[in-house]
C-alpha cells in the first residue's frame, strides 16, 4: 500500500454529493475529513459553516455536481467562497463528474455554452485549480484560466477488462462522437474497433442505422464517456445482438442514470456494464448486472502529486 506525504497545511473536505468517495480517498490518503457543515434556511437557502482554522491551507473540496446538478453546484461554490474569505492559501477543486459538460458549444442561435458558464463560476468564487475526470470535450479545458488536471477513466476500465481475459475481442464506439474513445481504449487490447452509425430524429431518442467493422461472433465491449438515459447503450447492443455479436459488454465513467436508464440497461443484451464511482449511485438505481470501480486511488494520486508539487502527466498516459 502507498504511503502519502502530507504537508502540514494540508487538508480534505467534501460536500454532499459523494461522501462515500471523499472517505474512501482520505482513508488512501491517511488523513481525516475536515469539519464542515452545511445546512439550509427555511426558505431553502444553503449555508455552509466551515469548523476548523484554513489560514494558510492548501485546501481540496471533493464534490462531484451530478444530480440534483444545481444544488451540488450551489453547495460548492459557497464552499469555495467561504474558503476564499478565510484566507486558505489553495482552493483546489476535486469534481470527478463535471456537469453541463455536453454544453460546450452553441448548436442553434441564441444558446449558452453552459460549460463556460460554469467555469466562470468557479474561478468568480476563488478556485485556483480543478481536478476532474472525462470531460464530456476535452476542450473544456480551454474554458479555464485556471489549472486543470483532466484524468481519464480508460486504464481502470480496461484494467478491469484486461483481468477477465476474454477472447475474440472488438471494442465498439456506440456513436459517432465515440471512436476515438474506443481506440484509446483498443489500444489496450491490441484490439479491432467498431462503430455504430446512428442518427438523431429527436434529442433524447437515437436511431441505429448501420454497425461499421467485424462484430459477428465476437466479444464486444462497448465504451462510452456517459450512461445517462441508457437508449445509446441500448439500442446499440439491441443492433450487436441482431448482427451476431457473441457477448455484450458495456463501460463509462460517469453512471448519471436518469429516466428509466435502469429498465432499459436490464432489459437490453448487455451481459455486464460496468461504470465507476464519480457519481454515488443510490440503491434504487443500481443495475443488477452492474459493477462499480473506484476512482480513488488515481484521484489520491493527483491529490498527492499536485500538493507535493510534483508531476501530475504520467497520470495523463
Amino acid at each position: 500500500m502507498v504511503t502519502y506525504k502530507l504537508k502540514q497545511n494540508f487538508k480534505m473536505f467534501t460536500l454532499n454529493s459523494n461522501r462515500e468517495l471523499a472517505e474512501e480517498m482520505a482513508s488512501l490518503l491517511g488523513c481525516e475529513l475536515g469539519k464542515c457543515s452545511v445546512t439550509r434556511f427555511s426558505d431553502g437557502e444553503i449555508q455552509i459553516h466551515i469548523e476548523e482554522s484554513v489560514r494558510g491551507s492548501d485546501v481540496f473540496i471533493v464534490q462531484s455536481t451530478s444530480m440534483p446538478n444545481h444544488e451540488h453546484i450551489m453547495e460548492l461554490l459557497i464552499m469555495v467562497d467561504a474558503l476564499k474569505r478565510a484566507s486558505a492559501d489553495t482552493i483546489n477543486v476535486v469534481m470527478p463528474y463535471y456537469s453541463y459538460a455536453r454544453q460546450d458549444r452553441k448548436f442553434r442561435s441564441r444558446e449558452p455554452i453552459t460549460a463556460k458558464l460554469i467555469a466562470n463560476l468557479l474561478e468568480a468564487a476563488g478556485a485556483t485549480r480543478l481536478l476532474t475526470m472525462d470531460f464530456h470535450s476535452p476542450q473544456v479545458q480551454g474554458f479555464f484560466d485556471i489549472p486543470v488536471d483532466h484524468l481519464i477513466g480508460i486504464p481502470i476500465l480496461s484494467e478491469y477488462f484486461l483481468k477477465k481475459k476474454l477472447d475474440d475481442l472488438v471494442i465498439v464506439a456506440p456513436h459517432n462522437g465515440g471512436v476515438v474513445r474506443a481506440r484509446k481504449m483498443a489500444g489496450w487490447f491490441d484490439a479491432p474497433i467498431a462503430m455504430i452509425d446512428r442518427r438523431n430524429p429527436e434529442s433524447d431518442c437515437s436511431e441505429v442505422i448501420n454497425i461499421i467493422g467485424n462484430i459477428e461472433g465476437k466479444t464486444v465491449i462497448m465504451i462510452d464517456d456517459y450512461l445517462d438515459t441508457g437508449d445509446t447503450f441500448a439500442s446499440a447492443a439491441k443492433a450487436l445482438a441482431e448482427n451476431g455479436a457473441k457477448s455484450i459488454y458495456a463501460c463509462c465513467t460517469h453512471a448519471i442514470l436518469s429516466n428509466s436508464a435502469k429498465e432499459r440497461i436490464e432489459s437490453s443484451p448487455i451481459q455486464e456494464i460496468v461504470v465507476t464511482n464519480t457519481i454515488e449511485i443510490p440503491e434504487e438505481k443500481q443495475i443488477k448486472n452492474m459493477t462499480v470501480l473506484s476512482v480513488a486511488t488515481l484521484m489520491v494520486d493527483a491529490i498527492d502529486r499536485i500538493h507535493n508539487e510534483k508531476a501530475v502527466s504520467p497520470l495523463f498516459e
